[in-house]
């Protein structure tokens, strides 16, 4: 009987019905964010998943980078090219030195329209996010944002783009079928950066794009860099100590504070405790705050629910400390220790102040001794 039903429900979908004209849409593109000449790295984490996509596909994959002049350009074309792009397209101009949305967008969705590439990736990032609706609005196409997972569904080429929602409690996969680009934003983090190749070659297409300044409405005046970028430094950190709702109070994470800073790593926390004021909100972590991929995660206090998990479970050892031994995370923890936080984490604290203090007193010696993480 529940075969029959199957069967009743499957005859009823409907196959989806491609547009033939989409098919003049080929290969994976990738735009390459860069402010003053350093590349973000989820370019490169959005490069290699590209290479993944096109593999399947049977397409190539292409790099776009805009900036102010060929020294800068050429530069950023050459690591885009060890990372996995086949062809980068390039254009260079004044006007495109610091980001603004106008010039931008014009080149991107120019781009796009002469040379008509089925998929559209960027970063999850302010600039590329302001960026990618820009584009994706004057295009007419469809954008999924804030993406976990990219994946394609072979028998109709569409890019299955993963992302989290209802308040981060479900995981949706949503497909663009008849518009093309089909575009993405990912989170940094969730994708694994991949090996440069340095001999690796590409093919490079200059296209010029004449911008007139005097009708650009924006003006940069300067750059001021945010030396206390929390969000940045907690994406980018090899250790990072998360604290939940188990530390009872916002005091507590002092501690947790001052065993990141010996451990040389950054301090995060759960959706409920940024919430409460415990934390500033960008460094939340989980699906709707950081998705974040260290060498070493430990959390206190945390139980594990599956919108925290989704932001950590890249990270290269999770260590728990909870008091409850049925908590979530010890599900998925490398390593789980129950027990009282207020006493394990000041005992790791005087441990690493001890060898911190041994490592100082014998540095003349040569000898060295500390905690090692490979």
């Amino acid at each position: 009987m529940a075969e029959n039903v199957d069967k009743a429900k499957n005859a009823k979908r409907k196959k989806p019905v491609i547009d033939p004209k989409l098919a003049d849409y080929r290969g994976v593109w990738v735009f390459v964010e860069q402010e003053e000449g350093v590349v973000h790295p989820v370019s490169w984490e959005l490069l290699g998943r590209a290479r993944i996509l096109a593999t399947s596909l049977g397409v190539e994959v292409a790099a776009v980078v805009l900036g102010a002049n060929d020294e800068t350009v050429d530069k950023i074309t050459g690591q885009a090219m060890s990372y996995g792009a086949e062809k980068v397209y390039q254009v260079v101009d004044p006007a495109l030195c610091d980001y603004r949305s106008d010039p931008y967008t014009d080149c991107l969705v120019n781009l796009v329209k002469k040379y008509k590439p089925e998929i559209l990736l960027l970063g999850a990032t302010s600039l590329s996010r302001d960026l990618a609706s820009s584009v994706a609005t004057i295009l007419e196409t469809g954008l999924t944002a804030d993406c976990t997972e990219l994946t394609i569904d072979i028998e109709n080429r569409s890019l299955e783009a993963t992302r989290p929602t209802f308040g981060g409690s479900l995981l949706c996969t949503i497909l663009t079928l008849n518009y093309r680009p089909q575009m993405a934003t990912a989170r940094p983090g969730v994708l694994p950066i991949p090996l440069p190749g340095p001999d690796r070659k590409g093919i490079i297409i200059r296209e010029p794009m004449r911008i007139d300044e005097e009708k650009l409405i924006t003006k940069v005046l300067g750059f001021i860099p945010d030396p206390c970028n929390a969000a940045e430094r907690l994406s980018t950190a090899e250790i990072v100590v998360g604290g939940g709702r188990g530390l009872k109070q916002p005091g507590h994470f002092s501690l947790l504070r001052e065993l990141a800073d010996l451990l040389g790593g950054e301090v995060g926390g759960t959706r409920p405790v940024v919430q409460a004021g415990w934390l500033d909100t960008e460094r939340q972590i989980g699906q709707t705050g950081k998705t974040i991929r260290p060498k070493v995660y430990i959390a206190v206090g945390i139980s594990g629910a599956i919108q925290h998990r989704v932001g950590i479970e890249k990270a290269g050892m999770i260590v728990a400390i909870n008091n409850d031994p049925n908590a979530p995370i010890f599900d998925y923890a490398d390593l789980g220790i129950v027990g009282d936080f207020l006493e394990i984490i000041p005992a790791l604290i005087r441990v690493l102040k001890k060898k911190r203090a041994a490592k100082n007193g014998l540095s003349n010696t040569g000898r060295t001794i500390g905690i090692e993480i490979k």
